[in-house]
């Protein structure tokens, strides 16, 4: 890549930021606001960046041939902005990104490049916030099965349980299983880290489908263990120490545990 090639690059970036600006500081908000299900969201732009640093000796050596089509994906990408970002509907003009970019590398540097970057530019996906009804039903699913699983579990212990809705009841306590409980926090992140884990795994391209797809019922799954933990123990000890400490420290031990599962996963399947 020539410099003078870079600096239009670059002045193209600085344009196409400036028209996403509105969408931006939506993504912001949602991934800075109090029991965001995206704070990993101010990670994403570093972790592309480093993908595309990654593969820059195979870029280096990448012919330039630049594709008419970009210009078709391109306008694809820009109308759907132009539209979603008067009315307010953020998620799709977020999403538009994921076009628009693909249409600028078509116009610029052509296939070869798209698909070397085709990850990088991917890995976007995930800092874009779904929409709040997405999340909002995401979520009452997800803690209502972690409700009724967990309360099989605790009843399988000796530990009498019975559940009304996202509540178990144990004979001296109850555990209300909150959408911040509900584990779709802990699955948003973990199917991003899966993609990473695949993507870097020294295996065929089938068993890096295993590993994404492992991330989602891992993540569902040691949800469901930290709900059950703090049902046991919040019967043995009381719903004060249950929603303490040990609830802030079973969120961390979850999140270990699945980021353990995942890596197992991986290093079995190589």
């Amino acid at each position: 890549m020539t410099k003078q090639l870079a600096i239009k690059l670059s002045v193209i970036l600085a344009l196409i930021l400036a028209v996403y600006f509105p969408t931006i500081r939506w993504m912001i908000d949602r991934w800075s606001v109090t029991d965001t299900y995206y704070s990993h969201g101010f990670l994403v732009p570093f972790i592309c960046a480093f993908l595309v640093w990654f593969k820059r000796k195979e870029l280096a050596t990448l012919p330039i041939q630049p594709e008419k089509i970009g210009w078709s994906v391109f306008a694809i990408g820009i109308l759907i902005h132009l539209i979603s970002s008067p009315i307010q509907v953020y998620f799709t003009s977020g999403f538009s990104l994921l076009i628009t970019i693909p249409g600028l590398v078509l116009i610029f540097l052509g296939k070869q490049w798209l698909k070397k970057l085709s990850f990088a530019i991917s890995f976007i996906f995930f800092m874009i916030p779904l929409p709040m009804l997405t999340i909002a039903n995401l979520s009452f699913r997800l803690k209502i099965l972690a409700a009724k699983i967990s309360t099989i579990l605790v009843n399988s212990m000796g530990i009498a349980a019975i559940r009304e809705g996202s509540i178990i009841q144990t004979r001296h306590a109850n555990l209300v299983v909150e959408d911040p409980c509900s584990g779709i926090r802990s699955l948003i992140a973990l199917i991003a880290l899966g993609a990473l884990m695949a993507y870097f795994s020294n295996t065929t391209r089938w068993k890096k489908l295993i590993v994404f797809a492992s991330s989602m019922p891992i993540a569902v799954g040691t949800n469901i263990v930290r709900i059950t933990a703090l049902t046991v123990v919040s019967e043995m000890y009381g719903s004060k120490f249950a929603t303490g400490f040990f609830h802030d420290m079973m969120g961390i031990v979850v999140f270990v545990l699945a980021f353990m599962g995942l890596a197992m996963v991986g290093k079995i399947l190589e």
